[in-house]
């Protein structure tokens, strides 16, 4: 036998039996997670002309880029909510602000239940959404009243945009309550102060909620108004409190100090101190959002 020439057989033998042998797999690697996709909802409080605030909010939001895919509104929120779900630009909302006085909205009548009919108003938001109903409007939205009877919240996502703006505005003892589909319906303040919960039902899964309101505390002036606005936010605290918890983002404008009816300055104060509030927050929107694509 010759040694010379099997040595090298039996190293290659021996290396082709190394080669073929099982190596063991390396350890599974995670699947990458996508990032869900950002449905993004703008809960828009109630809070008289303070809700001049809200204007100033999506000027901010617009302004850098902060996607917002659906809107709720509250009372003096549903207002604007509409109005911006109608597909107008922040400037034009701040326009329509400039020149809107209180005899656009006020229609004065004799009645137990409230004097203002409230019918003005509805005929003002319906002209400016191009009589448009709820379910047609470029922006998704959903205007949230008080049903009268049970005391709930409803969130009008389809009707009558103008109807539905009107039931949630209706302060009760000052508005007449507003009846849709043979029930009566009152501000959305007094079950959903800042309609968060409302933007969730909706599909959203990231929710920036404006907070106009003003904690109960000592009156600065005397008047009715200034009376009904310290009991709304009496009546409302609890309920404010459950919403907020369920919000991602919280702004809250300082309007505190601003009276329930204002004129034209205290609308750009308003105005001003909304961007002030969405300024301070945009660090925040934009670290929660890194959590989505969109």
């Amino acid at each position: 036998m010759n040694i010379r020439l099997s040595l090298p057989v039996f190293a290659a033998v021996l290396l082709a039996a190394c080669g073929t042998s099982k190596q063991p797999a390396p350890p599974a690697q995670p699947p990458v997670q996508a990032k869900p996709k950002a449905v993004v909802g703008l809960a828009l409080g109630g809070g008289a002309s303070k809700g001049f605030a809200h204007i100033g909010v999506i000027k901010v939001l617009k302004a850098n880029n902060i996607p917002v895919n659906l809107v709720t509104g509250t009372s003096a929120g549903s207002i604007v909510g509409s109005l911006y779900a109608s597909g107008m630009s922040p400037d034009r909302l701040e326009l329509e602000a400039e020149v809107l006085g209180k005899t656009d909205l006020v229609d004065l009548t004799l009645s137990t239940t409230g004097f203002i009919r409230g019918q003005k108003l509805q005929d003002y938001i319906n002209r400016k959404v191009g009589n448009r109903p709820l379910q047609s409007l470029p922006l998704k939205f959903a205007a949230v009243a008080t049903d009268l009877e049970s005391g709930k919240m409803v969130a009008f996502n389809r009707g009558n945009t103008g109807q539905a703006v009107r039931a949630s505005v209706s302060i009760p003892n000052v508005f007449q309550p507003a009846l849709i589909g043979g029930r009566r319906y009152v501000d959305g303040g007094l079950s959903a102060p800042v309609p968060v919960s409302a933007a969730k039902n909706m599909g959203a899964n990231l929710v920036i909620a404006v907070d106009i309101s003003a904690k109960p505390a000592k009156l600065s002036e005397a008047g009715f108004f200034s009376y009904l606005d310290q009991s709304l936010n009496i009546m409302s605290t609890a309920a404010l409190r459950n919403e907020l918890a369920k919000a991602d983002i919280v702004i809250k404008p300082q309007v505190q100090h601003l009276g329930a009816v204002g004129g034209f300055d205290q609308k750009t104060q308003a105005i001003k101190l909304g961007e002030q509030a969405a300024l301070a927050a945009l660090p925040e929107i934009k670290r929660k959002l890194r959590a989505y694509r969109y």
